[in-house]
């Protein structure tokens, strides 16, 4: 269980809140008329009358495996021990807000940095880091090119691409990049995406000065990654387990017992698991599970056997995805600014 998170269904819409002022989404259908920058939600207190209900988080089975929402930003260095990323942040830049919680979809908001107040305005910016599980996304892409290319052919009218995806390198590793501005905003996003360990991480930027981009893409290069990553392939291996999609059909798993759902039966869980080189998995990760659902999904996986993954001809650790529950609600896809699921 994230330490840092309470479990409250209100904070989960305050986040969602703060996360869609940074960047429009496509199904908005709203226009950005003012920079991301300067307008900030005040912070509401909760009233003493009010009942805080808990409600889908994340969580996993163990405090020592890195998981992907365990992201910080400490010492102007954003890291994330699951992706194998570190980052110097540009001279006094913070972590602005705390996003919400990762998606059923298996979203991730990383993180929403950016300058002080007093060096806001027209020409300030702000980065946006996020995550999508690509196990999970209801999306036709099955990498990060793939899924900026989605993004770019499904923006809304209001926005306009102005540069199609391409590949580029930043950090020496192969990116997607694509980019696209409001002309009523005055807005411009720029979209760097790359895989890791079968996510689609993606780094955008925002603001009206497109020099100032230019120079934080540039800034980008001193990023710290994981040797085998691009923008077409990054399945983990070496100090880290094998990803791998449905590895856990029927074909796979010699054991298996059904979790059984007293209280929530009807959203969909979905959830990572570790599988060592035995066939016994080591580790669970709940993307997204009320309480009740993560302990009765345990206590199945617990009895679940697999045959053992086999890489170069040896016995190696894999990582995959189980969805229990009905499948999510596919809705129109966000564009890749926006934080809210």
């Amino acid at each position: 269980m994230n330490p840092r998170l309470p479990y409250c269904l209100l904070l989960v819409v305050l986040s969602a809140s703060v996360a869609e002022s940074q960047a429009p989404s496509l199904d908005s259908g709203s226009k950005t008329s003012v920079d991301s920058s300067v307008n900030r939600p005040s912070i509401t207190k909760v009233p003493a009358e009010t009942i805080l209900v808990k409600g889908a988080w994340s969580s996993a089975s163990d405090s020592v495996t890195a998981v992907p929402e365990a992201a910080t930003v400490a010492q102007n260095v954003f890291s994330d021990p699951y992706f194998g990323i570190s980052y110097t942040l540009p001279q006094d830049w913070t972590q602005k807000y705390e996003g919400p919680p990762s998606s059923e979809s298996g979203r991730y908001v990383l993180a929403q940095i950016g300058p002080p107040k007093t060096r806001e305005g027209p020409t300030s910016a702000s980065m946006l880091i996020t995550a999508q599980d690509m196990f999970f996304t209801p999306l036709p892409a099955a990498n990060a090119l793939e899924l900026t290319e989605y993004i770019k052919d499904h923006l809304q009218a209001d926005y306009k691409v102005e540069a199609p995806p391409r590949l580029i390198k930043i950090a020496d590793r192969s990116f997607s990049f694509f980019a696209y501005w409001s002309p009523v905003a005055e807005l411009h996003w720029y979209v760097l995406a790359v895989q890791i360990r079968c996510h689609t991480v993606q780094f955008v930027l925002t603001s009206r000065d497109t020099k100032l981009l230019e120079r934080l893409m540039l800034d980008l290069n001193k990023m710290k990654l994981p040797a085998e990553v691009s923008a077409t392939t990054g399945d983990g291996g070496g100090p880290v387990a094998v990803c791998t999609k449905d590895y856990a059909r029927d074909e796979n798993v010699i054991a298996r017992v059904d979790p059984v759902f007293t209280e929530h039966r009807f959203n969909p869980v979905p959830v990572r698991i570790i599988i060592d080189k035995q066939g016994k998995i080591k580790h669970i990760h709940f993307i997204s599970a009320f309480p009740d659902q993560a302990k009765a999904i345990s206590d199945a996986l617990e009895q679940w056997k697999f045959k053992p993954y086999v890489s170069d001809g040896k016995p190696a650790e894999v990582e995959t995805g189980i969805l229990f529950g009905r499948a999510p609600h596919i809705t129109a896809p966000h564009a890749a600014g926006s934080a809210v699921h």
